[in-house]
């Protein structure tokens, strides 16, 4: 499976709030930079933040893939239901790097509209 392939099916395992089946797309030793934010190590802290922060399944609106060698990027929004019961929008771009066929690293830009 290519690298944008494997990105497709685990948003789609995400969306569909299947996060265990979403880890397997990752590399034991994820890591997440969610820039000005925060840095996740590891699936265990990815496995504690979607299910805090995933409670509801987001909605993605995936606007394009670019796929080049290692690195896959996506552009899109992202609707997250906040603690309030309220559905947020937040434009991102993320850039996964692959190693092999795994999502090993995010570089997560995130902006609220």
């Amino acid at each position: 499976m290519d690298n944008k392939t494997v990105l497709e099916k685990a948003n789609d395992a995400i969306s569909k709030g299947d996060y265990e089946n979403f880890l397997s797309y990752c590399s034991e030793d994820t890591k997440w930079i969610f820039v000005g934010d925060q840095v996740l190590t590891g699936k265990e802290e990815v496995r504690n933040y979607l299910a805090d922060t995933y409670r509801v399944p987001p909605k993605f609106d995936v606007e394009y893939m670019v796929s080049e060698g290692d690195y896959v990027t996506a552009v899109g929004l992202i609707s997250l239901l906040n603690k309030d019961g309220r559905w947020t929008d937040y434009d991102y771009c993320d850039v996964w790097r692959f190693k092999d066929g795994k999502m090993a690293e995010l570089r997560g830009f995130v902006i609220q509209r």
